[in-house]
C-alpha cells in the first residue's frame, strides 16, 4: 500500500514552508532508510507508530510522534517495521525563526520533539492532525495553525537572506568571495554569520546544494549517466562526486541507486532505500 499526497502551503506560508507531504506506506520489509542532507529542515508528525530515529546526524537516538530536524551534513537513519504513516514538511531556514522562534543553527544536526520546541501549539497541532479524516483536512489544519503562529518579526537579516538565495538559486555554484563582496561583507564575516544562523558554513551548504541537485537528476525517469551528472552539477569529475556522495549519503552513488527499491518517506513518490 502506498498512499501519498503533496500540496503547496498557503501562499503566505511558502517563504517558510516549501511543501506539505502526506504518506502512508505498508507491506514493506522492515529495515531502515536514510534521511539525506538537504537545503530544508524536516518537520514530521507520525501516526500509528512513532518515528524511530536509529541515528541522528549527531549520533543520538530517540522516537518521535512529532519532531523538527535541522540542516545536517551526515545521513540520519530511520528504522521502520514495514509501515510508515504521517505528514512531512520541508521548512526553510527562514521558517525556523518565523514558525518556531529559533534560528536554524539551533537545530543543526539534531532532532527535537515538537512539544519541547513549541509547547504553545504542539499539542493542538498533533491532536488536530491525528483526528483529521483526510490529507486535504490535514493540510488545512497545517495552514490554519501555521498562519496563526507565523511571526514576521523573526525574519532573517537581509544580508543572510540574500546570501541564502544567491546560493540556492544556482545549486551552490557561486564564488563565495564574490558573494561576500556583493552583500558588503568580508568572506570571513559572511562565513561566521552564515554558520551562526544556519548551522553550517556557506561552503558546506554549497556542497549540500550540489549534492541535492545530483540526487534530483539521478531520480529522473531518464536519468543521465553518473559522469554526466557530475559534470552538470559542477564536480571536478565522477570520482569527486563519489567522495562527496559517500560523505553525505553514507555510500557511493552506484550503491545508492541499486538500493532505490522502496517508497521513500522523504519523497513518497521515489523509492525508499532498503538496508
Amino acid at each position: 500500500m502506498n498512499d501519498a499526497q503533496e500540496r503547496a502551503p498557503h501562499p503566505r506560508l511558502r517563504p517558510f514552508i516549501t511543501s506539505y507531504q502526506g504518506y502512508r506506506v505498508s507491506g514493506l520489509r522492515p529495515g531502515t532508510h536514510a534521511g539525506l542532507p538537504s537545503s530544508s529542515l524536516t518537520f514530521i508528525v507520525a501516526f500509528d507508530d512513532p518515528l524511530d530515529l536509529a541515528r541522528a546526524p549527531d549520533g543520538s537516538t530517540d522516537s518521535y510522534w512529532a519532531m523538527v530536524a535541522g540542516l545536517h551534513r551526515r545521513p540520519a537513519l530511520v528504522r521502520h517495521e514495514g509501515r510508515q504513516h504521517g505528514v512531512q514538511l520541508a521548512i526553510t531556514p527562514r521558517g525556523a525563526s518565523a514558525l518556531f522562534g529559533v534560528p536554524a543553527a539551533a537545530l543543526a544536526s539534531t532532532a527535537v520533539h515538537l512539544d519541547q520546541l513549541v509547547p504553545v501549539f504542539a499539542d493542538e497541532l498533533i491532536e488536530r492532525l491525528s483526528n483529521a479524516a483526510s490529507w486535504r483536512a490535514r493540510f488545512a489544519v497545517l495552514d490554519d495553525v501555521f498562519l496563526r503562529v507565523l511571526n514576521h518579526d523573526r525574519e532573517l537579516p537581509a544580508e543572510l537572506e540574500q546570501a541564502w538565495q544567491a546560493l540556492t538559486v544556482v545549486h551552490g555554484a557561486r564564488n563565495l568571495d564574490d558573494l561576500a563582496r556583493e552583500i558588503g561583507w568580508s568572506r570571513r564575516h559572511l562565513t561566521e554569520r552564515f554558520r551562526d544562523t544556519f548551522g553550517m558554513t556557506p561552503k558546506v551548504m554549497a556542497r549540500i546544494l550540489r549534492f541535492e541537485r545530483a540526487q534530483q537528476m539521478m531520480r529522473l525517469p531518464t536519468a543521465p549517466s553518473l559522469s554526466s551528472v557530475a559534470a552538470a552539477c559542477g564536480y571536478a569529475d565522477q570520482a569527486h562526486m563519489t567522495r562527496e556522495w559517500t560523505e553525505f549519503a553514507g555510500e557511493p552513488p552506484t550503491a545508492w541507486l541499486q538500493d532505490e527499491l522502496l517508497p521513500n518517506v522523504q519523497d513518497p513518490e521515489t523509492p525508499l532505500r532498503r538496508r
